[in-house]
């Protein structure tokens, strides 16, 4: 009995497996990468094929780099308004909601940013690898517009790559294309 092999499964979105199969390649430049975690959002672009990520901008969330126990000292067994009868544990941690609203706050001022930069044709096409949670937060956060120029989006956390690294790891061969790092 022989073992038939499955074809890998292909997660991307429409728009973007028909991206790949018309080989759209934006202008120079006009290709950036977004790496981005709860308290910093690099932006680069890719000036041409085979070429490092340039530096456009980098944005940071000071809020992020405060103190974080001045945002949990005192939050812990606050009462989270459950039922004892349920049998489950009632406190919460508002200092995690804190840092979460926090981080909401920064993808907001992230996808502003860059919903201004694609309005005045910086960009036409936008690759982002961020932190798993600050990518959830980020995707909700972003325009329609912006949304739509995505071609990529990988949940790993590569802001504090150096640009050869960050180049090596998302354009492996040096192509402008979508391509999932490993």
């Amino acid at each position: 009995m022989s073992l038939q092999q499955r074809p890998k499964a292909d997660y991307r979105s429409a728009d973007d497996r028909a991206h790949d199969q018309r080989g759209d390649v934006p202008a120079p430049g006009k290709l950036w990468v977004l790496t981005a975690d709860e308290a910093f959002a690099r932006v680069l672009a890719l000036p041409g094929h085979g070429q490092d990520l340039e530096e456009i901008e980098l944005l940071t969330d000071a809020g992020s780099r405060a103190d974080d126990a001045d945002l949990r000292r005192d939050a812990y067994g606050r009462r989270a308004g459950g039922d004892l009868r349920s049998g489950g544990n009632i406190t919460a941690s508002a200092g995690e909601t804190a840092l979460h609203q926090e981080a909401a706050l920064f993808a907001n001022r992230v996808a502003q940013w860059l919903a201004e930069a694609h309005q005045k044709g910086r960009f036409t096409a936008l690759r982002i690898a961020a932190a798993p949670r600050f990518l959830g937060l980020l995707r909700k956060a972003l325009t329609t517009a912006v949304a739509q120029v995505v071609i990529d989006d990988c949940p790993l956390d590569l802001v504090k790559l150096n640009r050869r690294e960050l180049t090596l790891k998302l354009f492996p061969a040096g192509e402008p294309v979508a391509h999932r790092p490993a």
